[in-house]
């Protein structure tokens, strides 16, 4: 029996349409979560991310490195999109805001590409990231998903 850190996570790759969008609307909700246990349970036990200028390896470190982002990024809630895939690579586009610490709202602009291993767990992410300052009155992400919610991420 597989534990709960090696356990397969469909769809597994050859991704196709449906598939790839099913990823993607799973990676978003568990992110939502701000559970860094939880979300790293979807990457490889050697799992290697580039984000933004910072690289990361293995499960432990992904684990570290979302709790400093949640802690820093507040009220954190995150749109996710497809943008392309193919065979065992999906390319996402992603908008998220939140606040810092002094109660200044941001929206983060960016692209991932990643790639996963057969047992659908992602073993590379590599996310380019923009940063725009914004006012509380301009925020547009609120939350998780609503039930249903298929639209893309606003513009």
């Amino acid at each position: 029996m597989n534990s709960p850190s090696e356990e397969p996570r469909p769809p597994f790759p050859p991704f196709d349409a449906e598939a790839a969008a099913r990823k993607v609307l799973a990676a978003e909700n568990a992110w939502n979560t701000r559970d860094p246990e939880r979300v790293a349970l979807a990457y490889t036990a050697d799992t290697v991310w580039r984000n933004r200028d910072e690289w990361v390896h293995g499960r432990a470190e992904v684990v570290a490195f979302l709790a400093r982002k949640w802690e820093r990024e507040l009220d954190y809630a995150l749109r996710k999109a497809l943008w392309t895939f193919g065979g065992n690579r999906i390319a996402v586009r992603f908008q998220y805001e939140c606040r810092d610490d002094d109660g200044q709202w941001w929206r983060c602009y960016g692209n991932e590409n990643w790639e996963f291993a057969e047992n659908g767990l992602m073993r590379r992410r590599e996310a380019s990231i923009n940063d725009l300052r914004i006012d509380e009155a301009e925020r547009r992400i609120v939350g998780p998903r609503a039930e249903g919610d298929t639209a893309e991420i606003p513009v």
